[in-house]
């Protein structure tokens, strides 16, 4: 075994799959077994593997400026030129970016700056965050504290009160929901919840609220109609930042240009990373309005530099990475592309799954989903430990396809944006017998209860 700690692992289950070399939407390990890569990667690789024009926009760069940071008023034209493209086509008034490595880093950037800018403002009191039961935003101190699933919590300690970050229901109505509570019923009440904890918190005490608008990793939830809509009155209410962790929605995956669209969020800060270069090369951005920027102008004066960064911050060839991906998604219609094959993708999983004895509910939009697995069809029951995601994930490899199983007993999708809705088929397909498969092993260890 190589002496590597290994991100997100279990150490005791280390190295089973060497991935070898990639083409397409496909993956091949090093025995030479091809795999249907239905989790582009970890919902990143959006052109697939081996795009010949992001490799040359990468080459091109390192062969022409390889490394220049832009600390201390240094730049260079890539940056400046992928800052104006985001710039153009967000929906965050006169927008800046904050240029990091991840998810995780452009989103403790953010955590970082509402203190600058409130510090700014003459509001430090002002410096609590809301997140949401199940939400992900990374794993770094400030994102992986606002991160609320418990393996990323475990033994870590994260200091949640030092950060003062607040928990707020995850609208997952099909866990969530009490009783004969209507969709409509639910949200009213967990909205309900939030505002009276708003209230007790002091609003004044709270700057933002951090929200994907479709959840990845905690099992691709969608919030019911009427959620958002009612979510960003009682912000807007009570001056709370809507702060969009857009890392895994952004750029095509739901259908549109971002999550926020096809959920309906007007958001104040927005968070890139994953897909904004497909992948290829390691970049992420923070987002925030012109008027925040503004504000954080003269305290950085009197300083005398605004004191963070990173060395890797707006690197010439992730920036130029993310500008041919992006030149990529508006010359192809990817967004329109990932639409319609997207819905084919939602259509074929309920039709193959809904009635699925293992399946509770089928969810998601455009090409990310996921399938809730039970034990009891009827109760919704789940699995200790994520037995059957992990049965099932397995299954799926077996059968040349590649899933992750998240949130215990959700078994999620999110193929690469250019997948066919023939390949979709093909994956569908294989899904479906890794499913059956992992049922009569469940059957054999009782632990599915029909009725």
């Amino acid at each position: 075994m190589a002496p590597v700690v290994y991100p997100t692992t279990n150490l005791t289950a280390t190295e089973q799959l060497v991935f070898e070399r990639g083409e397409g939407i496909y993956i091949f390990d090093n025995k030479g077994k091809r795999y249907i890569e239905g989790l582009a990667g970890l919902w990143c690789t959006s052109l697939g593997y081996s795009n010949q024009e992001v490799i040359d926009a990468i080459t091109e760069q390192l062969n022409t400026l390889p490394f220049s940071h832009t600390f201390g008023g240094k730049t260079h034209q890539p940056i400046m030129d992928l800052a104006e493209k985001i710039r153009e086509i967000v929906p965050v008034e006169d927008a800046y970016v904050f240029f990091g490595n991840s998810g995780s880093d452009a989103n403790d950037s953010h955590y970082k700056m509402l203190r600058y800018y409130f510090n700014a403002i003459g509001k430090p009191e002002k410096r609590k965050i809301i997140t949401r039961e199940r939400g992900y935003h990374g794993v770094t101190v400030a994102a992986g504290s606002l991160t609320s699933l418990p393996a990323n919590l475990a033994h870590f300690d994260a200091p949640l009160e030092a950060l003062s970050i607040l928990r707020t229901a995850s609208p997952h109505y099909y866990t969530g929901r009490r009783g004969n509570e209507t969709e409509e019923q639910f949200v009213d009440r967990i909205l309900e919840e939030l505002e009276t904890q708003i209230q007790q918190e002091g609003p004044e005490t709270i700057a933002a609220m951090i929200i994907e608008p479709i959840t990845g990793a905690s099992g691709v939830i969608v919030p019911p109609n009427g959620y958002y809509e009612k979510l960003q009155a009682i912000l807007r209410k009570h001056d709370i930042l809507i702060w969009a962790d857009e890392v895994i929605c952004g750029f095509g995956r739901t259908g549109n240009d971002f999550g926020c669209t096809t959920m309906g969020i007007q958001p104040d800060l927005m968070t890139f990373a994953k897909q904004l270069s497909s992948a290829y090369f390691p970049i992420s951005a923070a987002v925030i309005p012109g008027w925040m920027y503004e504000a954080m102008i003269e305290p950085s004066n009197q300083v005398g530099v605004f004191g963070h960064g990173f060395t890797y911050s707006g690197h010439p060839a992730a920036c130029a990475a993310a500008l041919k991906t992006l030149e990529i998604y508006e010359r192809d219609n990817m967004f329109a592309h990932a639409a319609e094959v997207g819905a084919h993708l939602q259509q074929r999983l309920r039709e193959t799954f809904e009635s699925h004895p293992l399946v509770g509910e089928v969810r998601g939009r455009g090409l990310i989903a996921a399938l809730e697995l039970v034990s009891n069809k009827t109760t919704g029951a789940s699995f200790d430990k994520g037995i059957a995601g992990a049965t099932a994930q397995r299954a799926c490899e077996k059968h040349g396809v590649i899933l992750r199983a998240v949130a215990g007993n959700a078994l999620a999708f999110c193929p690469p944006l250019i997948i066919t809705t023939k390949q979709v088929d093909d994956m569908v397909a294989a899904v479906s017998v890794a499913l059956d498969e992992t049922y009569g092993i469940l059957r054999e260890q009782n632990l599915i209860h029909i009725g």
